[in-house]
C-alpha cells in the first residue's frame, strides 16, 4: 500500500513563493510513488492532518513558522512524522544570533557582530563610530530571524544610515562583519558529507534575487576548485555545525573563505528544493538522484526529533 505524504508549503513568511516551488518540485518527484498532497498551513491545519492521515508531512515551508520550531511543534504534539530538524534544532539554526553563540563556543569561525535596537535613544549618526570601533567597515545588515538572505544589506560608511530605513520595521538587526571572499555551500545528508558547491554570484552577493531568479546568472561551480585537505575541513566543518545546533535529515551550511580561513555565516535547516536549489545540485553530483534524495529524506521522518 503506498504511503501518504502530506507536503506542508506556502504559508505567511516572505519566502513563500519559495517554498510552493520546492513543493511542487516534491511533489512533482514523487507522486507516482506514494500518495501524496500539498496543504497550506493555515487554520485548517489540524483537520486536514486528521482527515487526509499523512505517514510523513514533507516540511516544505521557509522562513519563519516552518524553519523556526513552530510548525515542529504541531506535528510533534500530533504524534505525526516529519522531515528535517526537530522544534529546538529548527528555533536555534533560525536565531542567527543564537547559533553564533554556539558556534563560537564550540570554536567555529563566524563572523563578529553586534545586535542593534531600533528603540535606542542613541543617534543613528553615532552608529557609524560604533561599527568603526567594533568590528569596521564594511558590514552586513540583516534581521535575526529571517532566511533566504531576505532584507539582507550589504553597507558602507556612506549608504548604511539608509540602508536602516529599510530594515526599521524590525525591532532589532544584526550588524556583521562583511566577509569578502569565496562563496562555498556545504551540504550534510545525515551524518554523511555530502559534498560542496562554490558560487560566483553577478550580483553583489548571493542574496535573495541570486538564489531564486533563473535571470541573475549565478555561477555554480562543483566539484569546487580547492585542494583536498581544505576541502575537507570545511566538510568538517559544516557536519561539527549540524550536530552542535542538534539537527537532523538534510541540511546546507554557508561558508565565506577568505585568507585561507572558513567563516560559518549560517546553517539552513530547510535547504530550498527548486530548479535552482544547491543541495539537489550537489546530491546529483554524487549520483544521488532528486527523487531519491526526497525518499531519504522521507525515510529518514520522525517523530521526537
Amino acid at each position: 500500500m503506498k504511503k501518504k505524504i502530506l507536503i506542508i508549503a506556502g504559508g505567511f513568511s516572505k519566502e513563500r513563493e519559495i517554498s510552493l516551488k520546492t513543493a511542487k518540485g516534491v511533489f512533482n518527484a514523487i507522486k507516482n510513488k506514494y500518495i501524496s498532497k500539498i496543504c497550506e498551513p493555515n487554520g485548517e491545519l489540524i483537520k486536514k492532518l486528521k482527515s487526509f492521515k499523512p505517514d510523513v508531512v514533507f516540511n516544505a515551508l521557509h522562513g519563519r513558522y516552518g524553519e523556526d520550531g513552530y510548525i515542529q511543534s504541531i506535528l510533534e504534539l500530533e504524534n505525526i512524522k516529519y522531515t528535517h530538524s526537530g522544534v529546538l534544532s529548527s528555533s536555534i539554526a533560525m536565531d542567527k544570533e543564537l547559533s553564533k553563540k554556539i558556534f563560537k563556543k564550540e570554536k567555529i569561525i563566524t563572523p563578529k557582530y553586534f545586535k542593534y535596537k531600533f528603540n535606542n535613544s542613541e543617534k543613528r549618526s553615532f552608529l557609524i563610530n560604533k561599527i568603526k570601533k567594533k568590528i569596521g567597515f564594511p558590514v552586513v545588515i540583516k534581521p535575526f530571524n529571517e532566511g533566504s538572505s531576505v532584507e539582507v544589506y550589504i553597507c558602507n560608511e556612506k549608504n548604511i544610515l539608509k540602508k536602516l530605513n529599510k530594515l526599521s520595521p524590525y525591532k532589532e538587526i544584526m550588524i556583521e562583519k562583511y566577509i569578502p571572499g569565496r562563496e562555498i555551500q556545504v551540504a550534510i545528508m545525515g551524518k554523511r558529507k555530502l559534498g560542496a558547491i562554490e558560487l560566483v554570484p553577478k550580483r553583489k552577493f548571493y542574496d535573495y534575487q541570486a538564489k531564486y531568479n533563473i535571470k541573475s546568472k549565478t555561477k555554480h561551480i562543483i566539484p569546487v576548485k580547492i585542494e583536498k585537505k581544505k576541502m575537507n575541513e570545511v566538510l568538517s566543518i559544516a557536519l561539527k555545525a549540524h550536530k552542535v545546533i542538534g539537527c537532523k535529515g538534510v541540511t546546507r551550511s554557508d561558508f565565506k573563505y577568505y585568507n585561507n580561513k572558513f567563516y560559518l555565516l549560517e546553517i539552513n535547516t530547510q535547504p530550498g528544493m527548486t530548479s535552482l536549489s544547491l543541495v539537489p545540485e550537489i546530491a546529483q553530483y554524487n549520483n544521488i538522484s532528486f527523487l531519491n534524495l526526497i525518499e531519504w529524506i522521507i525515510k529518514d521522518a520522525s517523530t521526537k526529533r
